[in-house]
């Protein structure tokens, strides 16, 4: 493969469409290449805007139905192996006094009374786990579902504007802005995971003044991430390695600096 021919693939790469040895090539040419590597990062921004804008959205009622459901359907028991039926014995059994069979009866009784009692002890236990899940998961479902529609809406904003910039180690980043939004999202591509304990931190850079903008996903390398927070008089953005959890105020310097578009 030429060195002409390794320039047509920045599209293949920047959509994964490589195979391992054709990926490990151009990786290798992109390092030398500032076109190309230039030319992917701005094709993996593209590709990222198109896909979240044109990412269908579940029917609201569906979801409804879902959620109202969830927290009303029991778990199935554990499966248990069926015990097998004891031999039947040939000697006939004496018989027993009335009274002994008065008092047993009754003893059973007391016994069941209580196994139901603790039964529905242990049901309305685990209903109330049941409900408390749903609700949880019925709350983590409308933040993800307003966060991915707040990240489409400015990529897909009339007035978004972008600027891409190459970080340490190969990376890519793009930042998109949305004056009409008041909001701005990173889109990163092949960033090193952070060590163990360590997470990207994201922050507003307010005239040299860095204001917290979110957590990037520690276990993925390439991400679109909503910026948390309004832009305000933010004059663009930066990138720093911080405990998990992330920090109040940066703590270590930072990885990259990358100004708004005009």
């Amino acid at each position: 493969m030429t060195t002409s021919d390794l320039h047509t693939l920045t599209g293949a790469y920047a959509l994964h469409a490589l195979d391992e040895d054709e990926r490990g090539r151009f990786e290798r040419h992109a390092a030398d290449c500032e076109a190309c590597a230039q030319e992917v990062r701005e094709l993996t921004a593209t590709a990222a805007r198109l896909g979240l804008a044109e990412a269908a959205v579940t029917a609201p009622e569906l979801k409804t139905r879902v959620m109202r459901h969830i927290s009303t359907v029991r778990q199935e028991a554990p499966l248990t192996a069926p015990s097998e039926p004891a031999e039947p014995s040939t000697a006939a059994a004496p018989p027993e006094p009335a009274i002994r069979r008065l008092r047993r009866g009754r003893g059973l009784s007391r016994w069941a009374l209580a196994a139901c009692v603790a039964a529905a002890a242990a049901f309305g236990g685990t209903a109330v786990w049941q409900h408390d899940r749903a609700r949880e998961a019925q709350n983590q479902a409308r933040d993800a579902e307003r966060r991915t529609a707040d990240l489409t809406a400015v990529l897909a904003a009339p007035d978004a504007k972008s600027r891409t910039a190459r970080l340490a180690g190969g990376a890519g980043g793009t930042v998109v802005v949305s004056a009409g939004r008041d909001k701005a999202v990173f889109i990163s591509s092949r960033m090193p995971k952070p060590p163990s304990g360590k997470v990207y931190q994201l922050w507003f850079d307010d005239a040299g003044t860095m204001r917290s903008a979110g957590l990037m996903d520690p276990h993925r390398t390439s991400e679109a991430v909503l910026l948390d927070g309004k832009l305000a008089k933010a004059s663009g953005m930066g990138i720093t390695v911080e405990p998990a959890g992330g920090s109040a105020r940066p703590t270590s310097a930072p990885l990259a600096l990358l100004d708004f578009p005009a």
